[in-house]
């Protein structure tokens, strides 16, 4: 990082370990999209790219909320249950009952815990969740169980080229890698088995 005139400015592997990728293709994708998702400009400081950082990340949270599938409607405070947190984040209800056991990094403490039918409740509230989706890539990717039959990321990769024929395979797995979760491998094989199918 650089300080230049009292403001932070980082490079694009700095910005990428602070938003909490695993590399940085996901950065490079919207770098290259940056004239349709109002990315910030870049300055260029010895040969590299830096951007200001507060500004940066201030666009990336919106950028996030944009695309994350998580629904930012209704009272902050209110208190949910496994089936609402699920609806919330756009994950299926299983991620939310294996979190009980396996947390993903950042999952949120339960505000109450209520006993139903010989099993415990967790209640989150949505200001929590939102917290969690704002935080960083969302984990709730990995807590899925595929379900049966065709492929769901499979239909998402076809629909995203559908949408958008001209773009790099890369970039397209990129872009649904940030707006569903799930790591970038796994949307390039969505991906590349969408264009064998189509």
């Amino acid at each position: 990082m650089k300080t230049i005139d009292g403001r932070q400015y980082a490079t694009r592997a700095e910005l990428s370990q602070r938003a909490g990728y695993k590399g940085d293709a996901t950065l490079r994708a919207l770098w290259a999209q940056r004239e349709s998702n109002g990315h910030p400009p870049a300055r260029r400081i010895d040969r590299a790219l830096y951007w200001d950082v507060e500004e940066w990340e201030r666009w990336h949270i919106e950028h996030r909320r944009r695309h994350n599938g998580v629904d930012y409607s209704g009272n902050a405070d209110e208190e949910l249950p496994p089936a609402g947190q699920a609806r919330v984040l756009g994950i299926d209800l299983g991620a939310i009952t294996h979190y009980r056991k396996n947390p993903p990094p950042g999952w949120p403490p339960p505000v109450r815990e209520e006993e139903a039918g010989g099993r415990v409740r967790e209640y989150r509230t949505r200001r929590q969740l939102w917290a969690y989706a704002d935080a960083g890539p969302r984990a709730g990717a990995g807590g899925r169980r595929p379900a049966p039959g065709p492929d769901p990321k499979v239909a998402l990769a076809a629909e995203a080229l559908a949408a958008e024929p001209g773009r790099k395979a890369g970039e397209t797995a990129a872009a649904l890698a940030e707006r569903h979760g799930g790591g970038l491998s796994t949307w390039k094989r969505a991906v590349t088995e969408a264009r064998k199918q189509g």
